[in-house]
C-alpha cells in the first residue's frame, strides 16, 4: 500500500483456513496492435476499482506486477472461491461484459493473437501456505488477511506450515481418528 510505513520487525500473515488466490494477466504479443491490447490492459484497473467500491464482492487485496515489457498480471486474494466465481459470472459486473466481448470476437473469428490472456486460480488449504515479512508494510497475503508477529505462528517456515487454527486442528484430528484401523481388521491382513 503506497505510503504505508514498514514494520521494523518480522511478521507473518494472519490468514486462517483456506486461502483463495487468483493470478490473472495478459501478454502483449504484437506491440504495434495497440488497438487490440490497450482495451485489455485498461480493463483490469476498471475491474479492480469496481471491486474496491463493493468489498462484499470478496476481493481482499491485490498486487499489480509485471514479468516483462510484454506481460502484466495481478495477484488477487479472495475471501473464497465462491465469491470469486460469483464475481466472474455476475451479469451486472464489468468482468462479465468484457468476457462477452472476447467470446463474441472469438466466435466471429476476429481474434488475431495480438494479446494473450491467462489466469490461474488456487485454493490453498490451511497448513499448505506460510509467509514471512521482514521490515515490510502489510503486503500480499498479509495485506489481505492482516499480519501478526512471527512468534505467533513460528520462527521457522516448517512451524508456520504446521500452524492450525483450533477449528482446522479439530477437523484434522477427527479425520485421523476415523482412518485408524484396529489390528486384525485391516483389509490386507489375512
Amino acid at each position: 500500500m503506497p505510503g504505508t510505513n514498514a514494520t521494523a520487525t518480522r511478521t507473518t500473515a494472519a490468514a486462517e483456513g483456506d486461502v483463495t488466490v487468483l493470478l490473472i494477466g495478459m501478454r502483449i504479443n504484437h506491440f504495434w496492435a495497440v488497438h487490440h491490447w490497450l482495451p485489455v490492459f485498461l480493463a483490469m484497473p476498471r475491474m479492480l476499482r469496481e471491486l474496491a467500491k463493493d468489498p462484499e464482492r470478496g476481493l481482499l487485496n491485490h498486487v499489480l506486477l509485471t514479468a516483462s515489457p510484454r506481460t502484466y498480471y495481478v495477484v488477487q486474494y479472495w475471501e473464497s472461491k465462491e465469491k470469486l466465481y460469483e464475481y466472474a459470472h455476475s451479469p451486472d459486473m464489468f468482468h462479465h461484459r468484457a468476457w462477452a466481448v472476447i467470446n463474441r470476437k472469438e466466435r466471429k473469428g476476429q481474434v488475431r493473437g495480438h494479446v494473450g490472456l491467462w489466469h490461474e486460480a488456487y485454493v490453498v488449504p490451511e497448513g499448505s501456505y506460510e509467509s514471512i515479512y521482514a521490515d515490510m508494510p502489510p503486503f500480499g497475503l498479509a495485506a489481505a488477511h492482516g499480519q501478526v508477529p512471527l512468534e505467533r505462528r513460528g520462527k521457522r517456515a516448517r512451524d508456520r506450515f504446521a500452524y492450525r487454527t483450533r477449528k482446522a486442528a479439530g477437523a484434522a484430528e477427527a479425520r485421523t481418528e476415523k482412518s485408524v484401523v484396529a489390528p486384525g481388521n485391516a483389509p490386507d491382513e489375512g
